[in-house]
């Protein structure tokens, strides 16, 4: 069986993004409300994946939105992923699951960034061929999310975060949750 932490006395806030969000999302309602029987109405969360990458959840919402440009889905997803990090309490886990694309997907502007500014830089680092790793530290610092952030709004909750990457060689520490997440 998959490697998940086990249900806690709460909640389960479950908070995924990247290519892989919806397989990811699909597989931890299997082991939850299959497997271990929890109830549906101890698993909550948000699954964002880019346009056409998709799966059917039971529980857990799914959204489509754009990568590598952000679009306002991807704003949707990360303003839903946020509150309900921010509802968790001390009896519940956040259970953040990630891959590629995930930052592009999670869209939380920074206070005095627009929407429009982080379309805007994503295209101008794309047009002048920053790689991947240049891209999300510059998304990371222009984010509510990104950057360790959304741990502090999940807290007095217990955080675990798995996170896989589309990029063979990857440098996990390039990708780990408080730094630049992979895309």
């Amino acid at each position: 069986p998959p490697l998940l932490p086990s249900p806690p006395a709460g909640r389960i806030v479950l908070l995924a993004a990247g290519k892989g969000a919806g397989s990811m999302a699909q597989t931890a309602e299997d082991v939850y409300l299959n497997r271990l029987k929890l109830p549906p109405d101890r698993l909550a969360g948000v699954a964002v994946a880019r346009h056409g990458y998709a799966q059917p959840t039971r529980v857990i919402e799914m959204i489509e939105a754009g990568h590598p440009i952000p679009d306002a889905a991807g704003l949707k997803a990360a303003e839903k992923a946020l509150r309900l990090a921010e509802s968790a309490g001390a009896d519940d886990l956040v259970l953040v699951l990630m891959s590629g694309g995930a930052s592009a997907n999670w869209i939380a502007p920074a206070d005095g960034v627009s929407f429009e500014d982080k379309q805007a830089v994503t295209r101008a680092l794309l047009r002048s061929g920053a790689n991947i790793g240049e891209i999300n530290c510059v998304r990371k610092h222009l984010s509510r999310i990104k950057g360790g952030r959304l741990a502090r709004h999940a807290h007095p909750a217990r955080v675990v975060t798995i996170a896989i990457s589309d990029v063979p060689g990857d440098d996990p520490a390039r990708s780990a949750p408080s730094r630049s997440q992979p895309d």
